[in-house]
């Protein structure tokens, strides 16, 4: 009896103790955007520039909600920093460091598998603005954000997802817009060509801002078609700047919601153009010609990008 009693209370005390480690190894320690960070090796400047620029409350959970972050390597950092002509962040002030990952977050929880190519809002606004700066991702070989290849996907957090990018991406302007997707590089090629005598990069880098209704791939070779030319050098270059400046609109950032039906625009060449919003937002030309906005409100840093399929054409 004494040895029943005995071994009865030792399974007692061996299935509390086996409870009370179930417990304890049931407890699972937060895991919010910053804990991961700060427990990638590879992440520590990421978290130095979050601590730098007073993000934690974003990142930590203490935000409601979810988030995706593009996470910068530290040779991501290093090169950043290199190519300011700085060597730590502290060199640079801490509202810069701030809007640089403002924009590299995104609202709620987005897995690789689900993106997918076009512009997506970033949580860096335009200044003394609620529009979200724009990212631009491209599935076309892997996952691209800009030009920042992201090479480990689907880091899970408990407030979110992170994907480690190989590069710092600055906000951009509607230059750098124009430059990250492959549908404008018939306009990059336009506005880049050695013979305008306009630096065009220069101008739309500036402060602005600028409205700009970019012609995609397609509406630049109809419009060769049209012209019945081989190619943009079979354009004059008094004919092509008349031309790239009728898509320009200066000192404004116009958002598609501030378009109105019959509205007229003057352009950076001096000409005007109009609104036409029956059926859908459309321009029409100086010619009567018409094109379509096929992509609205690509927020830059110094204006904003509407794609339309027809490029435009002033009197010439």
């Amino acid at each position: 009896m004494k040895n029943l009693l005995f071994s009865t209370l030792f399974l007692l005390a061996g299935a509390a103790l086996f409870t009370a480690c179930k417990d304890d190894n049931d407890t699972v320690a937060p895991n919010n955007i910053t804990d991961l960070a700060a427990n990638t090796a590879d992440l520590s400047t990421l978290v130095e520039a979050v601590k730098y620029a007073g993000l934690e409350d974003v990142l930590n959970g203490n935000t409601a909600g979810k988030f995706t972050v593009f996470a910068p390597t530290n040779a991501a950092f290093s090169s950043l920093l290199s190519s300011l002509g700085a060597t730590k962040l502290s060199d640079l002030p801490s509202s810069a460091v701030k809007d640089i990952l403002l924009y590299h977050v995104v609202a709620g929880e987005v897995r690789a598998a689900n993106v997918t190519t076009g512009y997506v809002p970033s949580s860096l606004n335009f200044t003394g603005s609620t529009f979200p700066v724009s990212l631009f991702a491209n599935t076309a070989s892997g996952v691209k954000i800009n030009e920042a290849t992201v090479t480990t996907a689907d880091v899970l957090a408990d407030n979110g997802v992170v994907h480690i990018i190989d590069k710092v991406m600055v906000p951009p302007t509607v230059v750098n817009h124009a430059l990250n997707n492959p549908n404008f590089s018939i306009l990059v090629a336009a506005l880049t060509r050695s013979d305008l005598g306009v630096d065009y990069v220069g101008v739309l880098s500036g402060t602005g801002p600028f409205t700009v209704f970019a012609p995609t791939n397609s509406a630049f070779a109809a419009l060769l078609t049209e012209l019945n030319v081989a190619d943009l050098n079979a354009i004059d270059a008094a004919t092509l700047n008349k031309v790239l400046q009728y898509h320009v609109v200066a000192n404004a950032n116009v958002r598609s919601g501030a378009l109105t039906d019959g509205q007229v625009v003057p352009t950076f060449g001096g000409q005007n153009l109009t609104i036409d919003l029956d059926g859908g937002a459309k321009i029409i030309d100086a010619n009567n010609r018409t094109s379509n906005i096929v992509v609205v409100d690509v927020q830059a840093t110094n204006g904003v990008i509407h794609a339309i399929d027809k490029v435009i054409l002033p009197q010439l």
